[in-house]
């Protein structure tokens, strides 16, 4: 028997919806605690400053820097608020009772990880863009915070403004992620897409970069793969749920990169990425960053500049691509203030620090027999008959396939330069070639060796 609707009951419904509309209850002015107020902690402040509306819209609450912690309190900044918000002492902020959030834009690992593991003791709910502090200390960070039920994101700490660590714990929640490939660091991206466009060599488009604001005064951190490495274990912990660190990465900056890999790679199809690379199965976990070759039609050989991409592959729904500006005062500062208003939305529903996963699954990491890949190699020989018959018999002993041969003239008399790419092949394969390769009296010299990837769409 169906229920009879009373429409008078109906019609009060209504009225008393109607009239709640508008009359909405007054919500807690949520206050932030800023630790830096440089580049990126000024974005985050005029965003706060600006984007008010919009914000409390989101939210239902006021939002109001409370405090800033500077390291000079004479030096001039573009700072929007009250001059006497800003303090040089940290302890005015980690212990006040009434701050909800802290913001960490200072960078740094020591002592901001003590900093934040105090704050999250006090109650207090953690926004950070410090990817070598959660790439180190991310796992202690996060239990902390299950530990006291407070909230920690940190999307800006990889890619800059894109959504990729939202991505992988939300949207690909329900799948079983198996590799991810991505362009990560925006300053070698950079340099690599200057040398081929330009056909200029390493050391002129990193001071090139260094001009532009793109490349650190000391650009290590870059330029040897550091800051791409730091990134991938950040992504691989999140996308395998396994306790990766910076360790598990096998880490080769482009400083090793020259214009003759170029040149020759697009000869045979190919643009230098420095990709950071991590795939699972059943044989373990595999992590690296590195100049690889990507295949010409494959859209990671044409993400130029300054921008990032990140390749996702889930079992369920197949490969995804997440692009944009991995850097930047207000790509990061977007992804902040994302984050912030995450922090807001799950205080109010009273749901703080009940996302955090800890890693669950066994960390394994393959061995080079398990490792497989296609390869680059680019050698000189001497320019005579019979070298890539010793060459392809030393290759034949170790069982790896050639897919391409290129041999072209060398510079100096009587020097040729050989390039080949091999058929899939196992990393440990790859080592014993390479030794028996050193002993021919043939091969002057291992110019260098990259990895393949982006052939699966070819």
């Amino acid at each position: 028997m169906k229920p009879k609707i009373n429409r008078k009951d109906f019609s009060e419904l209504r009225i008393v919806m109607d009239k709640g509309e508008g009359e909405m209850e007054e919500k807690k002015e949520i206050k932030i605690g800023l630790l830096g107020l440089g580049t990126v902690g000024v974005g985050v402040a005029k965003i706060i400053e600006d984007h008010q509306e919009d914000l409390q819209k989101q939210t239902g609450n006021p939002i109001k820097i409370e405090k800033v912690l500077v390291q000079d309190l004479e030096k001039r900044r573009e700072w929007p608020g009250d001059p006497e918000r800003i303090t040089n002492d940290v302890w005015e902020i980690l212990n006040n009772e009434e701050i909800d959030v802290i913001i960490e834009v200072m960078g740094n690992i020591y002592p901001t990880f003590e900093y934040l593991m105090h704050a999250l003791s006090q109650g207090k709910h953690i926004v950070t863009a410090n990817k070598d502090l959660i790439a180190l200390h991310g796992p202690e960070l996060l239990a902390q915070a299950s530990k006291y039920q407070c909230d920690l994101f940190y999307e800006a700490s990889v890619a800059g403004g894109i959504p990729i660590i939202r991505a992988l714990v939300e949207g690909f929640a329900s799948d079983r992620i198996t590799k991810l490939v991505g362009i990560v660091n925006g300053t070698t991206n950079y340099i690599l897409s200057k040398m081929s466009e330009e056909g200029l060599p390493f050391d002129e488009m990193l001071r090139k970069a260094q001009e532009l604001g793109y490349a650190e005064a000391d650009p290590t951190n870059d330029i040897e793969g550091l800051d791409a490495a730091r990134k991938m274990a950040i992504l691989s912990n999140l996308a395998f749920h396994m306790d990766v660190s910076i360790h598990d990465v096998e880490v080769k900056g482009i400083t090793s990169v020259k214009k003759e890999d170029i040149e020759f790679g697009k000869q045979l199809g190919y643009e230098i990425k420095l990709l950071g690379v991590a795939n699972v199965n059943e044989n373990g976990i595999e992590i690296s960053v590195q100049p690889t070759m990507v295949n010409h039609n494959h859209q990671l050989a044409k993400i130029n500049g300054v921008f990032n991409a990140v390749y996702v592959y889930g079992e369920a729904v197949g490969e995804t691509m997440f692009y944009g500006p991995g850097a930047g005062q207000l790509p990061t500062a977007t992804a902040v203030v994302s984050d912030l208003v995450t922090v807001i939305k799950q205080m109010n529903l009273g749901v703080n620090g009940r996302g955090v996963v800890a890693p669950y699954r066994k960390k394994s990491l393959k061995s080079d027999e398990l490792k497989i890949s296609r390869y680059f190699i680019r050698l000189s020989v001497s320019d005579q008959v019979g070298v890539l018959a010793k060459i392809t018999q030393v290759l034949a002993e170790e069982e790896i396939s050639i897919q391409e041969v290129l041999q072209m003239s060398g510079e100096e008399k009587k020097k040729a330069q050989l390039i080949i790419t091999t058929h899939a092949t196992s990393k440990a394969q790859l080592t014993k070639f390479i030794n028996k390769l050193n002993q021919l009296a043939v091969v002057d010299k291992i110019n260098n060796i990259f990895p393949i990837e982006g052939e699966e769409i070819a």
